[in-house]
Parts: structure tokens; C-alpha cells; sequence
């Protein structure tokens, strides 16, 4: 069968149409699918903010965040490696090392909490209403009957942790030191299960402190010292040291943290009926 010159014509203007629809489809997939891969603390999974944050993030821009909830030292250690475009952490030493040493860009700091020191009600250190968390130390490590449960993960709460023992130049005897190798939530069950004293940010706290017997929950016995300051800091991963990272995702990601309507998501988020996160522009 022979065509003419209108028929392949035609034929050409409907390929070309097929074709122009397909880019287009998969140009509007391809943006629908950028991912913008982040490392972060465990405290931020446990405590619910994220999943407040995120899905506003992807409707405004697009970009899905998969994000690995980890210690900080581990979170970090994903920056360091490049399996991740940004990390967010909470321990400053940390955060300043990482980017010294050429791997990330630039401290954010985007909000704080704060860190109390929680235990059963019944209290055997005699610590309840202390607010000199290195005193507090000083009264768990020579408590006989006290028994303190770490994350023992490298994470920024154990960061801290090992800071106040030190500055409080003491040790918890082995018999009453437990090492869990734990994200927040699951050592505060563990110290909820034990009865026992644990470090951990409010917001994790108020949100997991639960039980079906309402006296063997834990209570707050230890808080408003300076040194329980806890920020969160975001770190884009620096290209020059990984060129495959996703920095315009990553840059994207800060400019949107620091807007009105992701600041109104950190204040307004409430846990307990209790506001848990305050913006920090500088420190």
C-alpha cells in the first residue's frame, strides 16, 4: 500500500505528538519523584515532628524526603560517607568536627528542645525537683539502689550523657548501669520496664511515657538546667566531597525550614498539650 505525502504527514504529527506527551509525562514523573535522602536523630522520629514536616515539605515542593532515623554519631557517619544529601543532628562538638573536616557545609540551626532526667516515682537517688543536672549525676552514681539506663549508640543524647558524667567526675557502679545500643524510644521503655533513671528530650518523653498502671510511669525529676539546651542543627552534605549529592534538594529543604509555615509547624506542634519545640535563629 502506497502512502501519500499528507498521509505519512500526518502519521509524523501523530508520533510527534505521542512523543512530545511521553516527555512531557516523564518529565513531570521525574520531578514528582526527586528525593531528597537525610539522616537524622531518632528523637525527631519518636517524638512525631517529623511526620508533621515532611509531607508539608513534598506538597509545597515536590520532593520526597527519605529520611533514616539514627543516632547522631551514626547520622553523621551517613554524611561522612555519602549516603545521605543532609543530616539532622543535635551535638554541636559533632556538627562542628563533621564540617571542619570538609563534609558538610554549613551548621543550620533551625529549633531547640530540652533534655530532662526521668526516673521512677519512687525515686531512690533523691534527685526529684533538681535542677543541676551534674549534681543529679553525682546523687544516681552514689545511690545504691538507683539504676540508670543509657543508649550507649553515639548518639547526641549519649553524647551528653558522657559529658555530665565526666563533668560530674563520677561513675554509675556497673551493677546499676545499663548500656542498651537503643534509639530514645526504646530505652525509655527499657528504663519504664526497669524503673530506672534515663536521660531523654521532653518531647520524646511526653509522648512516649505510657503504661496501663499509671504509678509506675516515669516522672520528670530533673530539668531547667542550661546545660539540658538542646538544639537541632541541619547540615547540607558538602558536594565537593561527594559530587553525587542532592545539594539543590538539601538547599531547598533549609530555605523551606526556616519559612513562616514550617515555623508554624515546630511551635504549634504539641505534645501532652505541651509546646515542645522553640525556633532558634542564632545561638
Amino acid at each position: 500500500m502506497k502512502y501519500t505525502f499528507a498521509q505519512n504527514f500526518n502519521v509524523c504529527r501523530c508520533l510527534a505528538l505521542v512523543l512530545t506527551v511521553f516527555l512531557f509525562i516523564t518529565t513531570l514523573t521525574c520531578q514528582a519523584q526527586e528525593v531528597l535522602k537525610m539522616s537524622t536523630t531518632t528523637s525527631l522520629l519518636d517524638n512525631g515532628l517529623l511526620d508533621a514536616l515532611l509531607p508539608a515539605f513534598k506538597d509545597e515542593t515536590g520532593i520526597e524526603v527519605k529520611a533514616v532515623a539514627r543516632g547522631t554519631g551514626a547520622a553523621i557517619l551517613d554524611g561522612r560517607d555519602g549516603n545521605v544529601d543532609i543530616i539532622f543532628v543535635h551535638a554541636r562538638e559533632l556538627e562542628e568536627q563533621f564540617i571542619a573536616d570538609g563534609y558538610g557545609v554549613a551548621r543550620i540551626p533551625v529549633m531547640y528542645n530540652d533534655f530532662v532526667l526521668a526516673g521512677p516515682k519512687k525515686d531512690p537517688a533523691g534527685i526529684a525537683g533538681m535542677n543541676d543536672c551534674v549534681a543529679a549525676f553525682s546523687k544516681l552514681a552514689n545511690a545504691s539502689s538507683a539504676q540508670f539506663i543509657s543508649r550507649g549508640d553515639e548518639s547526641g543524647t549519649h553524647f551528653l550523657e558522657n559529658k555530665l558524667w565526666k563533668e560530674a567526675q563520677v561513675k554509675m557502679p556497673a551493677a546499676g548501669y545499663l548500656s542498651v545500643g537503643q534509639g530514645m524510644s526504646r530505652t525509655l521503655l527499657i528504663a519504664f520496664e526497669k524503673q530506672a533513671y534515663t536521660l531523654v528530650d521532653r518531647a520524646t518523653f511526653l509522648n512516649l511515657n505510657q503504661g496501663d498502671d499509671a504509678e509506675s510511669h516515669l516522672v520528670i525529676h530533673c530539668e531547667g538546667d542550661k546545660r539540658f539546651h538542646n538544639i537541632y542543627t541541619l547540615i547540607a552534605v558538602n558536594p565537593k566531597s561527594h559530587p553525587h549529592v542532592n545539594k539543590g534538594a538539601a538547599d531547598k529543604f533549609i530555605s523551606w525550614i526556616r519559612s513562616d509555615a514550617a515555623m508554624s509547624i515546630i511551635t504549634g506542634f504539641r505534645v501532652a498539650d505541651t509546646q515542645v519545640f522553640f525556633p532558634v535563629n542564632e545561638e
